[in-house]
């Protein structure tokens, strides 16, 4: 089971960036996909669970797809802030109900990504 995540880079305030994440190995069941983040002297916070839950600091501005036929999702993200600036993980939950009653937090994934550095700045 792998994810690998790309898309991430430098962008200006305001810009817009468009993350990746190619699922491989993870099987025919249900597998509940999200995003998170990770600033330097941070926890890893929940950007995503699905197209569920966001952020509070990233909803409007961050939106989640997923295309089942490419095993991948995405992260597209809007007016981008200097706060938003962080690794950015995708991560697959095999055992998932089928639908996030709840926000979803780190513990309900068990498989992650490497991570892919998205920078906002001037």
């Amino acid at each position: 089971v792998q994810l690998v995540e790309s898309g991430g880079g430098l962008v200006q305030p305001g810009g817009s960036l468009r993350l990746s994440c190619i699922t491989s190995g993870l099987g025919y069941g249900t597998v509940g996909m999200g995003w998170f983040r990770q600033a330097p002297g941070k926890k890893r916070e929940m950007v995503s669970c699905g197209s569920t839950f966001y952020g509070d600091s990233v909803r409007g501005r961050f939106t989640f797809s997923r295309d089942n036929n490419k095993n991948t999702m995405y992260l597209e993200m809007t007016r981008l802030k200097p706060e938003d600036t962080a690794t950015y993980y995708c991560a697959a939950d095999t055992n998932w109900s089928g639908t996030w009653w709840i926000a979803c937090t780190e513990f309900d994934f068990d498989v992650w990504g490497q991570g892919t550095q998205v920078t906002v700045s001037s």
